[in-house]
């Protein structure tokens, strides 16, 4: 079913504002729209077509309106189309900008090795504190339910839900305005008991589902597990008396080549929101048992809207301090500047 703009429009306040009160919608709420400009004749004339067409009912003689199924279909689907075309472009801008960031990203690490003499790392910007923008419920079949995530760092997440009990397009729908109307905007520390219990409340003897798609939200606005980490120079170590030991060599290279215990490193010292500066580890002060007889000096680069990544240079004690932390302030300075640039030539 195809609606004109103006009947769209009045359709789309409708049921929005049907959403936000719980209460019949009239011609004089929907004309104080200030993108609308239409009296309030016009609108019942509009509002009239709309009833004939099946898409608003009238629950009781002089009340407003409110959607029908049917209207409630109406907009779903258009929400659904809306938003699944806005998902395939945030994953083609994605992947563009990931293929860009990581050549960019394992060029510096490599830079700072060869500038330095010393091993580098860099890790991919995570994300921190973000909120979520929408979710979109679609039925796979009687059992499973994909739940697509974006979150405002327009990060997207797939996760299929398996159920034992049957699901039907109309529980979907009504799930889908629910959750979007509830939680849209919000960060995850912001989703308390409270809420979720409402929500539940909500969707009654469907309260499992909404419980099994809250964990899946969770999941997905949480840092990501897999840290995506480049690392240059590891051979630089054995330059360096005191780390050329066989034993001690062989197990800074294997970090650098395994690269496990430099995610959990960066995982530990990324974890304080306030430790965003450049941090110097000395010695045993590094959380990371093959490091301890090294200085590891750390910087944060912060792309915006709570993204942000960690550099990394690792040597012996004596490195030089003056060097290292002046290379890492002007190479997150640059990292700031470029990635923010890109950012706003693809706006």
């Amino acid at each position: 079913m195809r609606l004109d703009d103006r009947k769209w429009k009045i359709f789309n306040a409708i049921i929005k504002t049907y959403l936000d009160t719980g209460e019949p919608v009239g011609s004089r709420t929907i004309s104080k729209y200030a993108d609308l400009n239409l009296s309030s004749a016009t609108i019942r004339n509009e509002m009239a077509d709309l009833e004939e067409m099946g898409l608003i009912i009238q629950p009781h003689t002089s009340a407003g309106r409110i959607p029908s199924d049917q209207g409630y279909r109406l907009y779903v689907d258009h929400l659904m189309t809306e938003k699944e075309q806005e998902v395939q472009e945030m994953k083609e801008l994605l992947i563009k900008k990931q293929d860009r960031m990581e050549a960019v990203l394992k060029n510096v690490v490599q830079v700072l090795a060869n500038n330095t003499n010393y091993a580098t790392m860099i890790s991919a910007p995570q994300y921190h504190r973000t909120k979520l923008k929408f979710i979109q419920l679609s039925i796979i079949n009687e059992s499973q339910l994909l739940a697509v995530i974006v979150t405002e760092a327009n990060i997207v997440k797939n996760k299929m839900l398996n159920f034992e009990h049957g699901l039907d397009n109309e529980l979907i729908l009504k799930l889908n305005i629910l959750l979007n109307t509830s939680l849209n905007g919000l960060a995850m520390e912001e989703i308390n008991l409270a809420l979720i219990a409402k929500l539940k409340e909500q969707a009654g003897i469907h309260s499992e589902v909404v419980n099994r798609v809250l964990d899946a939200v969770a999941e997905a606005i949480q840092m990501d597990e897999d840290l995506e980490i480049y690392t240059s120079g590891a051979t630089n170590i054995f330059k360096y008396p005191e780390l050329s030991d066989s034993t001690k060599a062989s197990e800074l290279i294997n970090a650098f080549e395994e690269k496990k215990e430099l995610a959990q490193f960066i995982s530990e010292t990324s974890a304080d929101e306030e430790n965003t500066g450049i941090q110097v580890y000395i010695g045993d002060e590094s959380p990371i048992q093959t490091m301890k007889d090294c200085s590891v000096v750390t910087a944060t680069y912060e792309l915006g809207a709570g993204i942000r990544g960690t550099i990394g240079i690792v040597g012996p004690k004596r490195m030089d301090y003056g060097k290292v932390v002046d290379s890492l302030k002007t190479l997150r300075s640059q990292l700031d500047h470029l990635f923010g640039q890109e950012d706003g030539d693809d706006s």
